[in-house]
């Protein structure tokens, strides 16, 4: 992580897309924190590598459809950077994969790289057909649900309602046992967006390839640093390079 003068502080969160129910708050504003893309004008383009198979295709298809319905940004799917097995970031878009990635306890991952404290530069979306070869999760609508909601991610919301044993809301930003009403955008996840989006930023990180930005590997949980909390539901890791670069981990566990 040497050559990083031109960076004050890289962060990586990691939402995961749980195989099991436990309940938490419901929030009106899902916003993640105060992340987002920096841009110079809306509405702004953000491209999304295309790194899934055929079985996937239709559903990564109808995201960037659902999303790019926001009055603020337009996704567009171009040819993928990346690895599926590996799936690297490639600086200012986001990479969306699909691959057997093991027993992990998650169905989907979305990972996003911070800059300045809320500038998101580059992003990444895994999806585990480890599980969604299953009967059970090998169906369009959960196929919908994770799509959408990791993308979200990496646009800079969060979930409406962390609750599986609410009612479903009618978005893909709502954890649920039964995703079929679950599988798109709702009027509030654009709302959301608009409000995210409201300002204009003097510089722009879509398309960008800050210098010496590094391509931290941070694919296995060896890599996710030190274990700083756990109750048994959620944990906190942290990876500390040193002179104020940090990756910070979020994980929701399976049960």
């Amino acid at each position: 992580m040497r050559n990083k003068s031109s960076f004050r502080f890289v962060v990586i969160f990691v939402l995961i897309a749980m195989l099991a129910v436990f309940p938490l708050s419901v929030g009106a504003d899902h916003a993640w924190g105060n992340y987002h893309w920096a841009r110079t004008a809306n509405p702004f383009t953000l491209k999304v590598g295309d790194n899934v198979n055929s079985t996937w295709d239709q559903h990564l298809d109808t995201t960037i459809s659902d999303w790019s319905q926001s009055q603020v940004l337009n996704l567009t799917k171009v040819t993928g950077g990346t690895k599926p097995r590996n799936c690297r970031p490639t600086s200012g878009r986001v990479e969306v994969c699909n691959a057997t990635y093991g027993n992990t306890g998650w169905l989907g991952v979305a990972q996003i790289w911070i800059t300045g404290g809320v500038h998101i530069t580059q992003g990444i979306v895994k999806n585990n057909d480890t599980y969604f070869n299953t009967p059970t999760y090998n169906t369009s609508a959960w196929r919908n649900l994770v799509m959408c909601q990791e993308v979200g991610h990496t646009l800079g919301l969060d979930h409406q309602d962390e609750n599986f044993n609410n009612a479903n809301l009618g978005t893909c930003m709502d954890y649920t046992n039964n995703p079929g009403t679950n599988q798109h955008p709702n009027q509030h996840d654009y709302d959301q967006l608009v409000t995210i989006y409201s300002h204009l930023d003097s510089t722009t990180t879509i398309g960008a390839t800050p210098a010496g930005f590094a391509n931290a590997d941070v694919h296995a949980i060896e890599n996710w640093g030190e274990k700083v909390s756990d109750n048994g539901k959620t944990a906190l890791f942290v990876r500390d390079f040193g002179k104020g670069f940090q990756i910070f981990t979020f994980v929701i566990w399976a049960e």
